[in-house]
């Protein structure tokens, strides 16, 4: 048996949710069972009242507002718990298209993925302002570098994930989960895949991206510290060696002087050149102190990632399929 849940994370939806709630499949293709789950994020209107009333399967709530990034992850654990093989996140406010979720969750049910994520075609949403167009092709092309995919709309949060893929994924950022657990399946090597899927008019302005600088500001933060926990040694490294170019270069015009070199810039470039190879000692130290606790955190993830396993299993939650497995 195949059980889906699609899981919608909301903070003061009463409006919305109805709407979002109405659109959603009650059967998929190739699905079993389909359930719903809302995992209220410390909500002051009545948007649990709203979700019981709907006739919502499960109902999560935070006691405190936490944001999205955290209410996705106790989202995703709480759908592994009620013994979901796919779990599909989609946004409260019906952006994304509820017609194409069985589109969303068909590479994983055939075995091709273990991640999707839905492609809004970006360049062609009327609502997206120019600027916003813009910032979006080049945070794409950012998180694709960083996360080794070719995922064209990586801000997307209509996705579905299989149980494995859950269990492999954690959420360190308190703002947005998109970029940072896209980076970290292509770090896990954990198949993404990417499907075009539909939007609907807007019914709210996005909370996420209240101003330009602040959204720019956020997401550029998130995806360098992510970068740098997954491939710090390369980034230490990079930096060591220019710093390394640097001092040489000092060195080598400093012994190759010219006559006409001003006397204090010829009285520097020693110091310039033992200051550059300093740092760059200092930065390699740091990229193979970056390596090791890359090492260390890979066998904590792997170990968080066997005791949720385990304790899935307990709970008498059925084992993790393999994508395209028959179901039992």
């Amino acid at each position: 048996m195949v059980k889906v849940i699609i899981q919608i994370p909301c903070w003061n939806e009463e409006r919305s949710l109805p709407v979002t709630f109405a659109a959603l499949p009650r059967t998929i293709p190739g699905v079993d069972v389909v359930e719903t789950l809302v995992i209220d994020d410390g909500s002051t209107d009545r948007t649990v009242e709203v979700a019981r009333s709907l006739g919502v399967d499960h109902v999560v709530r935070l006691v405190t507002h936490q944001g999205l990034a955290r209410a996705f992850e106790r989202g995703v654990l709480e759908c592994l718990r009620r013994g979901a093989d796919i779990v599909v996140n989609t946004d409260a406010d019906n952006q994304y298209a509820a017609d194409d979720i069985p589109r969303l969750v068909a590479p994983i049910l055939s075995g091709e993925a273990d991640y999707v994520i839905g492609d809004r075609s970006v360049e062609e949403l009327p609502h997206f302002s120019w600027i916003k167009k813009k910032l979006q092709r080049v945070g794409s092309a950012v998180v694709r570098m960083a996360s080794r995919t070719d995922i064209p709309d990586t801000t997307s949060g209509f996705r579905a994930l299989s149980r494995r893929a859950v269990l492999q994924l954690s959420v360190h950022s308190g703002y947005t989960y998109t970029h940072e657990t896209l980076i970290q399946a292509g770090r896990k090597d954990i198949p993404v895949a990417s499907v075009k899927v539909g939007v609907n008019p807007v019914l709210r302005p996005s909370r996420l991206f209240r101003s330009i600088p602040r959204y720019v500001l956020r997401s550029a933060s998130t995806i360098f510290r992510i970068y740098l926990i997954y491939d710090g040694f390369r980034a230490f490294a990079l930096l060591a060696l220019l710093c390394a170019l640097l001092a040489a270069a000092a060195l080598g015009l400093w012994l190759t002087a010219p006559a006409g070199l001003p006397a204090g810039l010829a009285a520097a470039l020693p110091w310039a050149a033992g200051a550059g190879a300093l740092l760059a000692v200092q930065l390699l130290l740091f990229a193979l102190l970056a390596d090791l606790l890359a090492v260390t955190r890979r066998l904590q993830e792997e170990s968080l990632a066997h005791l949720r396993e385990l304790a899935l299993r307990e709970a008498g939650a059925p084992r993790a399929r393999t994508p395209g497995e028959p179901a039992a």
